[in-house]
């Protein structure tokens, strides 16, 4: 075969995301976006989180093959909890330890699409503590990816930290990073249920691995993109933003109308504050009494797409009363919201996120401006550094625990959703991020040049 028939075939790729549906979408988003140029995508997940997905797009359907891994059992997970969506923050451990026992199952379905003719994968993508799926790829002779979904100034962090681990040195905090913050990130490099802390997982993949991807572009971050070309000695490749379609239809698929859209469409233009702090980590019982009375406070109509902390009854959930004093400006959906739909809709005019990447990038797909309440991970760095845009604020925290109160959210969300004067400068740069998250030529283009790569890729 000349080098110009190679150049023009198709790819087969293998992508294995994490248990997560904020990994889930952005990876079958990716896959549809390969299949968009012909190349053909082995989506390696578990059985029922396959099976939650959105339909695939019937263009690219042919080219988008799903490889169920049934899921090992393991003491303490229920059975069926395939997603971080279906247990409590701290049972996540016993999801990487039963995706552990993937590793074989993994490695054989690799070996046995080597042996094949005309299915060897020439590229496996893999999430970042994925060690044991970079391991196949390099038994199996195949060239390994390691995606990292965060910002490129959240990679840069998470780079240096993992270098000075591997010292055996302690990663020094960014500075402006508050107490409560370097605390919870300590925990990550301590040794867990599963055996093996992140930090150490995403060591063993980074070694692994032949290139790193990364979730962004330089248009949306002049200031850290061009100045990351390596990690651990290996190329990184940036992927855009991989925005969804602003029309909305994806995530966990549901049939029927929702109640939560018909309810907007009865509220005036840009007066809904959608609230939303991910599906992973709830907030406790006080933090949800606070958020409430606060939202309360600040006055404004409300859609909060609230998950039940564990162990609380449905009485004790909100204050007592807060419904009913509430009833007619506000919403509580304690379900699934199609989020994507509801930031589409007219009458929303702001956006209380956690900051997870996903949610970021979503809210000024529309040019919301964000009131940010983050709470665990890349979320922080990821509110500091929109805030730095000012297309919003932070809820004021309390630098030790991390605590907030009512009167803190209510100042937060008079601020971006009522005060007129802070409210145009917010809202105008949003529009103005929104001009690069819904660009798509820059984040087509993005995804040229990562094919290119991986086509031109040599050790």
């Amino acid at each position: 075969m000349d080098d110009s028939s190679i150049a023009s075939s198709p790819l087969h790729v293998v992508i294995c995301p994490w248990l997560a549906f904020g990994h889930l979408l952005p990876c079958l988003d990716l896959a549809e976006r390969l299949a968009s140029r012909g190349h053909r995508v082995s989506f390696v997940s578990t059985p029922r989180n396959i099976a939650r997905l959105p339909p695939v797009r019937p263009a690219f359907a042919p080219l988008i093959e799903f490889v169920a891994l049934p899921l090992p059992h393991v003491e303490g997970l229920p059975e069926g909890a395939e997603s971080t969506n279906d247990v409590p923050y701290e049972k996540f451990e016993l999801h990487r330890k039963a995706f552990d026992g993937l590793a074989a199952p993994f490695s054989e379905f690799l070996g046995a699409a080597c042996a094949e003719v005309g299915k060897k994968p020439n590229w496996i993508i893999v999430d970042s503590f994925h060690h044991w799926a970079a391991a196949a790829a390099v038994e199996h002779k195949v060239s390994c990816a390691m995606l990292v979904l965060v910002a490129a100034s959240m990679t840069a962090i998470w780079a240096a930290n993992l270098s000075k681990q591997a010292a055996s040195s302690e990663a020094q905090p960014v500075a402006g990073t508050p107490r409560f913050e370097v605390e919870r990130r300590k925990l990550s490099t301590t040794l867990r249920t599963s055996g093996m802390s992140i930090a150490e997982r995403a060591s063993l993949t980074l070694h692994r691995s032949n290139l790193v991807l990364f979730r962004s572009c330089v248009e949306w971050e002049p200031e850290s993109v061009p100045l990351l070309t390596t990690l651990g000695g290996k190329p990184i490749v940036p992927l855009g933003l991989m925005p969804p379609s602003p029309k909305g239809g994806r995530g966990i698929s549901k049939d029927g109308e929702d109640a939560t859209l018909i309810w907007l469409d009865a509220q005036p233009a840009k007066s809904v504050v959608y609230v939303a702090l991910g599906s992973e980590v709830p907030l406790r019982t006080e933090q949800v009494h606070e958020l409430a009375l606060g939202l309360e406070l600040a006055g404004t109509r409300f859609l909060w797409a609230l998950r039940k902390p564990g162990g609380v009854t449905d009485a004790d959930v909100l204050p007592p009363g807060f419904e009913e004093r509430t009833r007619g400006c506000g919403l509580v959906v304690t379900g699934w919201v199609p989020q994507i739909s509801v930031l589409a809709h007219g009458a929303v005019g702001a956006f209380l996120t956690h900051c997870g990447w996903n949610s970021t990038i979503e809210g000024l797909l529309f040019g919301h401006p964000l009131i940010m309440l983050p709470i665990f991970g890349d979320q922080g760095p990821n509110a500091r550094l929109m805030e730095g845009r000012q297309v919003g604020v932070q809820v004021p925290r309390n630098e030790n625990d991390g605590s907030f109160d009512r009167d803190g959210v209510a100042a937060a969300v008079r601020a971006v959703a009522v005060e007129e004067e802070s409210r145009m400068i917010f809202v105008a740069n949003a529009k103005k991020m929104q001009e690069i998250v819904a660009g798509s030529q820059v984040h087509e283009r993005c995804i040229d040049g990562f094919i290119r790569r991986l086509r031109s890729y040599k050790e």
